[in-house]
């Protein structure tokens, strides 16, 4: 697939890379090309054409920070959602950092909710730090609005992870719960059911937003840990 990666280093941006490092600290510098994300994005678009994309994906691990970017957005243009999900399955267990786990976006998703939740609520259960970050993420991409269901609450306070992108997931998550579902949410920060980081977190994401009246604000304000 080096034509692949070739491609990729055409569009290399040493300025960009060398920002993009400071963002990724666990990923060595030597292994990011450097190519911002909407332009793979247009070049996932033409790859998908060739019928040779499917030999990158079975190509695992791959080399490069980008290839997996690139990887990621293929799956999420996959309009089958069984293939998606069985290729998601090899995939998330060479996900390393989390801008290729939050570039991870299945339209498709939308067309079975209930049997994505099944494969949700495997990755939560599972001890790799980004499996369960695609979890989190996946969950407030699709299911805070029409498949919003308050039991998932539960299921993210039930995590027992300390790793911190771990963490700043469960905190956005329950930033959105709060502005979109305020009534079903906030007793979780009453009775003070998050540790303290995620606790606090989530209150500062929230009151970050204008979407949430003054007077919740205030309201969480007063109920910080």
């Amino acid at each position: 697939m080096n034509k692949i990666v070739n491609k990729l280093f055409e569009y290399q941006d040493i300025k960009f890379r060398d920002f993009n490092s400071k963002l990724i600290p666990n990923i060595n510098k030597d292994l990011i090309i450097g190519v911002k994300i909407p332009i793979i994005r247009k070049l996932a678009k033409e790859f998908i054409k060739d019928s040779d994309y499917k030999l990158f994906l079975n190509k695992l691990p791959h080399k490069y920070l980008e290839e997996n970017i690139l990887h990621g957005i293929l799956i999420s243009l996959n309009n089958n959602l069984d293939e998606t999900l069985l290729e998601l399955d090899k995939f998330l267990l060479y996900v390393d950092n989390w801008e290729v786990c939050d570039v991870i976006k299945p339209q498709i998703f939308k067309k079975d909710l209930k049997k994505v939740y099944d494969y949700i609520k495997m990755w939560i259960k599972s001890e790799e730090t980004y499996k369960i970050r695609f979890a989190l993420v996946t969950l407030i991409n699709f299911y805070l609005d029409s498949g919003y269901d308050s039991n998932i609450n539960e299921l993210i306070i039930s995590i027992k992870n300390d790793d911190y992108y771990v963490k700043m997931a469960v905190a956005w998550y329950f930033s959105f719960a709060l502005i979109k579902h305020w009534d079903e949410t906030i007793n979780i920060f009453e009775n003070k059911k998050l540790d303290k980081f995620t606790h606090n977190k989530s209150i500062q994401k929230a009151i970050e937003s204008y979407r949430l009246s003054n007077d919740k604000k205030e309201y969480l304000k007063s109920i910080k840990i």
